[in-house]
C-alpha cells in the first residue's frame, strides 16, 4: 500500500478508534432520568454517574496516558480496549447504582485510550499537515462525543438503557482486534521507567507556559460543555415535555461541532491559531448566555449547544496543534497534563451542575458556565495583549 494511501487508512481507524472509544463517557447523559427510576435514586444523586465517569478518565489521562511515550501502542491500546469492554459490561448488568458508579469509573479510566490515539497519529503525520491529519482524526473523536446521547437515547427507547452498553462492549473488542491488526510499531522514545516519566510530566507542567495557558482556557469550557450536556435533558424533558427519543435527535445539534475540526487544524497549520482560539472563546460564551436566557425556546437551547460545541472543539484542536509543537518526543506526557486539567474541569462542571440546578435552575447552572467560559476568554486575552506589548518593546 502506498504511503498517502496507507496514512489515509490509518487516519480512519484512529479515528474510528477515538469516536467509538470516548463515546463511552457520553452515554449516561441522555439517560440519567432511566437510571434514577432504575436504581430508586433522586435526578441530583444520578448525577455522579457522569462526575464519577470524568474522574476516571481523568485519572486515567494522568496516570495511563504517560505509557504512551514508554509502551509500543500497538500493545497498550488492545489491552486497554478489553478492560474497557469488561467496564462496559459490567454497566450493563449492574443490579445497583453502586456498581453502576464503579463500572463507570473504570469505563471512564480505560477509555483515555482515544487520547494515546491521537498523539500518535502526529507522530505519523507529516509535519507540514500534521494540524489536519490530527484535526481529522479529533472530526472522529468529536463525532463520538456528539453522536453518542442520540445513539445512546434511541437505543435506550427502543431496547432499554443498558442495551447501549452491551453494544458498546462489543465495539471495545471489535476495535481491539482492528488495533492489533493495523497499527504500526513505533519505539516509545523513552526509556528510563515509569517514575522517571511521571516526573518528566511535571516538569512538562512546570517548564512549558503555553501548555499551561491552553490547558486552563480548555478546562474553563470544558466546565460550560459539562455543565450544559449534564442538565439539558431535565429542561428538555420537564419544560418542553421531550421524550427520550426527542432527547437523542436533539443532541444531534452537537454533531455540526466536529465539521470545525478540519478547518480549524488547517487555520492552525497556516499560523492563524492565536486570533482563531479567542473566537472560540468568545463564541462558547455567547453560546452560554444564549441558552440561559432562551431556556423557554427549543431553538435558543439548540443554538447556544451549536456554537458551544463549535468553540469547544475548535478550541481543542488549535491548542492540541500549539501543544504537540512544544516537545514532539513527549507528545504523550504533554497530552496527559492538557487533558488531565481539562477533565478535572468536566468533572467540576458536571458535579456543580448538579447542584446548581437543584438549587438555581437552569439559569443558575447557565450563569457558571457563561462565567467559566468568560474567565478563559479572559486568559487568551490578557496573554495576547501581553504578547502584543512584549513585541511593540523590543527595538526594531
Amino acid at each position: 500500500m502506498k504511503a498517502p494511501r496507507r496514512l489515509g487508512v490509518l487516519t480512519a481507524i484512529l479515528a474510528l478508534a477515538c469516536g467509538l472509544s470516548v463515546a463511552n463517557l457520553y452515554y449516561a447523559q441522555p439517560i440519567l432520568e432511566l437510571l434514577a427510576h432504575s436504581f430508586g435514586v433522586g435526578e441530583g444523586t444520578v448525577t455522579v454517574v457522569v462526575t464519577l465517569t470524568q474522574v476516571g478518565y481523568a485519572a486515567g489521562l494522568i496516570f495511563v496516558l504517560p505509557l504512551g511515550d514508554l509502551l509500543q501502542v500497538r500493545r497498550l491500546t488492545p489491552v486497554m480496549l478489553l478492560a474497557a469492554a469488561v467496564a462496559l459490561a459490567l454497566c450493563a448488568v449492574a443490579p445497583s447504582l453502586a456498581i453502576f458508579l464503579i463500572a463507570s469509573l473504570l469505563v471512564g479510566l480505560f477509555s483515555t485510550v482515544a487520547q494515546i490515539l491521537i498523539p500518535f497519529a502526529a507522530h505519523l503525520a507529516p509535519e507540514e499537515s500534521r494540524g489536519q491529519i490530527v484535526g481529522r482524526v479529533m472530526s472522529g473523536l468529536l463525532l463520538g462525543i456528539l453522536l453518542a446521547r442520540t445513539v445512546s437515547s434511541e437505543i435506550a427507547a427502543l431496547l432499554g438503557w443498558r442495551a447501549i452498553f452491551y453494544i458498546s462492549a462489543a465495539l471495545m473488542l471489535i476495535l481491539a482486534v482492528i488495533l492489533a491488526r493495523f497499527l504500526p510499531t513505533r519505539e516509545p522514545d523513552h526509556h528510563a521507567g515509569y517514575g522517571s516519566l511521571m516526573r518528566s510530566v511535571g516538569r512538562y507542567a512546570i517548564e512549558l507556559g503555553p501548555l499551561r495557558r491552553r490547558a486552563a482556557c480548555q478546562a474553563m469550557m470544558f466546565m460550560a460543555f459539562s455543565a450544559y450536556w449534564s442538565t439539558i435533558a431535565y429542561v428538555l424533558i420537564d419544560r418542553h415535555h421531550l421524550s427520550q427519543a426527542d432527547i437523542g435527535l436533539f443532541a444531534l445539534v452537537g454533531a455540526t461541532g466536529a465539521t470545525i475540526a478540519p478547518f480549524a487544524g488547517w487555520l492552525g497549520d497556516h499560523g492563524h491559531g492565536g486570533w482563531a482560539s479567542g473566537v472560540t472563546l468568545a463564541a462558547a460564551t455567547l453560546a452560554m448566555v444564549i441558552a440561559g436566557i432562551g431556556e423557554s425556546s427549543l431553538i435558543a437551547l439548540a443554538v447556544g449547544g451549536v456554537l458551544l460545541d463549535l468553540g469547544v472543539q475548535g478550541h481543542q484542536i488549535l491548542s492540541q496543534q500549539e501543544i504537540y509543537a512544544l516537545a514532539p518526543e513527549g507528545r504523550a506526557r504533554i497530552n496527559t497534563v492538557y487533558m488531565g486539567t481539562v477533565f478535572v474541569g468536566g468533572a467540576a462542571g458536571s458535579a456543580l451542575a448538579g447542584v446548581l440546578h437543584a438549587s438555581a435552575g437552569w439559569g443558575g447552572v447557565m450563569t457558571f458556565a457563561a462565567g467559566v467560559s468568560a474567565l478563559g476568554f479572559l486568559i487568551w486575552l490578557t496573554h495576547t495583549l501581553l504578547a502584543r506589548r512584549a513585541r511593540v518593546s523590543v527595538p526594531a
